[in-house]
């Protein structure tokens, strides 16, 4: 089954690194390294979708977030994400997301935009087995008075409880909504953000204290405070061993002592986790004070 999950983790890599270029069934044959009807049919069984799907839900998430943040054309974009057509890709958009792409464009909405979740990430709940990580980086920031908009759970603690009980999807809808500080977030909220039969841990995003956009279904708005902060980083990993830099830094986080730096831990604001991400290590912030 490895061998399995890594051949369609190869044809991901490659979708997601030749996003802008045509990508064929024997491209994804050759990254897989099996035939292109085998390579095909694991395609279908590990992700759920065609690769052509995949790749569609792929580009036209991608120029949501394009259509978001830049001023560009319609048929541009439509062009660039390998439409043969202005109204294919309307349509496409429509579909997709439930709106035009120009309406849109001048009010973005949030959507549910595609979150391509590398397969592999399913098979990675086992014990560490790389070399544990050198070093722990940790700074001091300092985030602004702020509103969050979060998704509750019900008993979740961690991130693979509140997907099992509100679903990753939610990610998607969450990176569709600009941030103050440039992604979405996971939290462990302090005890006076909690309602009762809601859960410690929650995903939202934060934006700005008097943000008065939409504020989709499912989603409530928490106001938090001015807070300082302790940025806790591991260094870089390969993305396969997200959980043991996870492992580091908590570990790093419960050998560190604030009084050393004049600080102290600050239980009335959230713990906030950032996504792994291999190439600038995992990131969790600690509230201080």
């Amino acid at each position: 089954m490895y061998e399995q999950v890594m051949a369609v983790q190869r044809m991901q890599d490659y979708i997601e690194k030749h996003i802008e270029e045509n990508i064929t069934l024997e491209d994804l044959s050759k990254a897989a390294m099996f035939s292109k009807w085998y390579s095909y049919r694991l395609f279908i069984k590990l992700t759920g979708l065609t690769p052509s799907e995949y790749i569609r839900k792929m580009r036209l998430s991608n120029s949501a977030l394009r259509l978001r943040d830049e001023s560009v054309k319609i048929s541009d974009i439509a062009f660039e994400s390998g439409f043969e057509s202005v109204d294919g890709y309307q349509r496409a958009f429509f579909r997709e997301f439930g709106c035009n792409p120009h309406e849109y464009s001048l009010n973005p909405i949030p959507i549910y935009l595609f979150t391509p979740f590398g397969v592999k990430y399913r098979e990675i709940r086992k014990e560490n087995t790389m070399e544990k990580t050198k070093n722990i980086f940790v700074h001091q920031i300092v985030k602004p008075a702020r509103k969050a908009l979060i998704r509750r759970g019900i008993k979740a603690t961690d991130y693979f409880s509140y997907c099992d009980e509100v679903n990753c999807d939610i990610w998607g809808l969450l990176k569709s909504i600009r941030s103050i500080s440039g992604e979405p977030v996971c939290m462990w909220l302090p005890e006076k953000y909690i309602l009762p039969g809601t859960s410690v841990y929650v995903q939202g995003v934060e934006v700005p204290k008097d943000y008065s956009g939409a504020i989709p279904e499912g989603l409530e708005a928490i106001s938090l405070p001015e807070c300082r902060y302790l940025m806790f980083q591991s260094e870089p990993f390969d993305d396969e061993y997200f959980m043991d830099a996870i492992s580091e830094v908590w570990e790093a986080v419960k050998k560190f002592n604030p009084a050393h730096i004049g600080l102290q831990w600050d239980t009335q604001n959230p713990r906030i986790q950032l996504e792994p991400l291999g190439e600038r290590g995992y990131i969790e912030l600690i509230p201080v004070k």
